[in-house]
């Protein structure tokens, strides 16, 4: 019978992931060979527990094993064990992972890394589903679903011939692909939701996303995919139990470059929009004059930028005499632009970077504000 449960903990409802859930209905319960891809991240082990869930090896064992986490003269002894002397080391007899996963599955994780000489011998236990133990003189007869992943492209690995082809052709009687997060984006409100669960407080309170928030996700590329997604909601469920989570008040340094620079660049253009408003924008003299003349003086140092930064986060109350708004966006702008110049030591390209920011648009920012002796 069907794991239903162990399929539907696959999460989303885009077409990607239904076609995939409905494959592992279809291949689950065979005996085929599968050979599993996609980017790192996207959930490959369990889809390969999932497949043996659905299998009438399902009492059996499910035995994981990546072969580039292994070193590669440990590998042998550790997929097909080994007799007691064997080598250095060898203290006593041991069983090797085919044994343990007999009458069961045997997920052979990053199959892609596993070397040419290893490869010979697994195409033999492929073929003839017997092993030989590191020492030993008999071969072991076994009974084992083999299902195995990767994420590198292995018809190129075939083409520099760092991949058996017989072996390929062996592994990939039935393939599955797995879409990366980026592919399927509306699969990502239900994925915040399980693992905000999953990492809920000790109350039973998940956190939330707010809509500016879950909008950014939604924007971000993944390239760390599900397995991304999954820490980052661990990493604000620990840090905001049970609350709504605002990325625009976290620290930078919590949030993935990808999303920080959206932020930054949403500022910027924020920034922009405050600066051209029915006063148009202010000339570089008027600008100088910001710094240097009576009512327009702004101090422009880095206590008055904390002080609006947090009176914009409501960290401070409003003051009786107001703000001039205009002004103190343009001296935040100008004296974060003016601290990524020195970080650079001048230079305007790694400072672009730093700031998320076209060269060139950095360079027309740098003579808006006079700063070409910074720069």
């Amino acid at each position: 019978m069907i794991n239903l449960s162990s399929v539907n903990s696959i999460i989303g409802k885009s077409r990607e992931v239904s076609e995939l859930r409905a494959l592992i209905k279809t291949v689950g319960p065979s005996d085929a060979t599968v050979l599993i891809t996609g980017d790192s991240g996207t959930g490959k082990e369990l889809v390969a527990q999932a497949l043996h869930n659905c299998s009438a090896r399902a009492t059996g064992a499910f035995i994981p094993v990546n072969c580039g986490a292994i070193p590669r003269d440990l590998l042998e002894s550790e997929l097909f064990g080994h007799k007691k002397g064997a080598f250095t080391g060898a203290l006593s007899d041991r069983k090797g992972r085919f044994q343990l996963a007999n009458n069961g599955t045997l997920f052979l994780d990053e199959i892609g890394d596993m070397s040419m000489d290893l490869q010979v011998k697994l195409l033999r236990v492929l073929q003839e589903r017997i092993i030989d133990p590191v020492g030993s003189q008999e071969s072991l007869a076994i009974d084992v679903r083999v299902v195995a992943a990767t994420h590198k492209n292995i018809e190129a690995l075939i083409q520099q011939g760092k991949f058996r082809e017989d072996l390929y052709y062996r592994l990939n009687v039935m393939p599955l692909d797995i879409a990366c997060l980026s592919e399927r984006k509306g699969d990502i409100p239900a994925l915040v939701s399980h693992f905000a669960k999953e990492h809920c407080d000790p109350n039973g309170q998940a956190i939330r996303l707010n809509q500016i928030s879950m909008q950014l996700f939604n924007n971000y590329s993944w390239p760390g995919n599900v397995r991304e997604l999954s820490n980052l909601i661990a990493r604000y469920s620990a840090l905001f139990p049970g609350s709504e989570v605002d990325l625009r008040r976290i620290p930078a340094s919590l949030i993935p470059i990808g999303i920080r620079s959206e932020l930054d660049n949403g500022a910027s253009q924020a920034l922009q929009a405050m600066s051209q408003e029915s006063h148009g924008e202010l000339s570089n003299a008027e600008l100088v004059d910001i710094d240097t003349n009576g009512n327009e003086e702004s101090n422009d140092s880095e206590d008055e930028v904390k002080r609006v930064i947090s009176l914009a986060q409501g960290g401070e109350d409003f003051p009786d005499q107001g703000v001039k708004l205009k002004q103190h966006l343009l001296n935040i702008e100008k004296a974060i632009i003016q601290q990524a110049l020195e970080k650079a030591n001048g230079n305007v390209s790694q400072a672009a970077r730093l700031l998320s920011l076209q060269r060139t648009t950095l360079i027309e920012k740098i003579n808006k504000y006079g700063l070409g002796n910074s720069a």
